[in-house]
């Protein structure tokens, strides 16, 4: 499943956006921010709310630091976006992280935050 649309981020400071504008070795912000929305969406079938929200996170700020780390080992943007991605996927919730968040224990990782942030976004304040 494809991402039918990317939102723009909401913060442009931190988060996944904030984290790569000031990495040297990422020289596009919004092809970054394009490729991880798309990457994540696919990954965890995500709305696309809940992937600009978990990016847009201190979890997002994570996972752009992930995507760095594989930026300066010498791989394409892309390349770092899905290892990122799939290292991501390949945690699972564990039983604390259940117990804060009612995320279901055992769940990829990625997939429960993007799940997680979709439902905070629907929530009245």
């Amino acid at each position: 499943m494809t991402i039918e649309t990317t939102l723009s981020t909401n913060n442009e400071a931190w988060g996944f956006w904030g984290t790569i504008e000031r990495c040297e070795h990422a020289t596009d912000t919004a092809a970054a921010w394009a490729g991880a929305s798309e990457a994540i969406a696919d990954a965890t079938t995500g709305s696309p709310v809940g992937v600009r929200d978990f990016l847009d996170s201190r979890h997002g700020r994570h996972f752009a630091d992930d995507v760095v780390n594989e930026l300066a080992r010498g791989l394409p943007l892309r390349e770092a976006i899905d290892a990122a991605t799939q290292r991501w996927m390949g945690w699972r919730i564990g039983r604390r992280m259940s117990r804060e968040t009612g995320i279901p224990h055992g769940l990829p990782y990625l997939t429960g935050l993007v799940a997680d942030y979709a439902i905070m976004a629907e929530l009245p304040y």
